[in-house]
């Protein structure tokens, strides 16, 4: 049995979870969220929780069943906490600011970039800081990676956008020597 699909999934208060057939729609204070479960896969709220199983032993099954499992999982403190990214900007003259809902970076080149969010995403920005924050687990990810790529950090001085608990290992550079020495 999968150890992430046989646990059941608890509800937190505020929360409303409507089956129609194979599609569920969760609902919370911070919005609603749906998702298309898979035709072999069964989901069965009991109580206050949601129970994935599976129909038998395959290698498919197993891996649907522990994906649907994190899937409905996200979905739930989505719509209930919401998911949040930190970036950090590090570089002389690199910054970051909104303006009309949008998102102003100063990267070093030529040009600013202006980047429009999708619904369903807030932005906020400080100077050297983006949060990106949004009840959409997969699509907070996927913009968080887009702003990054922008400018990722160069491994000789570290500068660029970086997430927040990042580590980039800075490299050594060329030495001055002659040959033969």
């Amino acid at each position: 049995m999968s150890r992430i699909g046989k646990q059941p999934i608890e509800i937190p208060d505020g929360v409303k979870i409507k089956f129609d057939q194979k599609h569920v729609t969760i609902t919370g204070e911070k919005g609603s969220l749906e998702f298309d479960i898979h035709p072999e896969i069964d989901v069965l709220q009991e109580n206050s929780s949601i129970v994935v199983n599976r129909p038998s032993d395959s290698k498919t099954h197993r891996a649907l069943h522990g994906t649907t499992r994190a899937i409905l999982q996200n979905l739930v403190k989505g719509v209930s906490e919401g998911f949040t990214k930190e970036l950090t900007i590090q570089g002389v003259g690199y910054r970051a600011n909104l303006e009309d809902n949008r998102l102003k970076l100063l990267l070093g080149y030529s040009h600013d970039i202006y980047f429009e969010p999708p619904d369903g995403i807030q932005l906020t920005a400080t100077r050297n800081n983006i949060t990106v924050s949004g009840i959409d687990k997969q699509l907070v990810g996927q913009v968080a990676a887009k702003i990054r790529s922008f400018r990722p950090p160069e491994p000789y001085k570290g500068k660029g956008i970086r997430y927040k608990d990042e580590y980039v290992r800075i490299k050594k550079g060329k030495t001055i020597g002659g040959v033969g020495e």
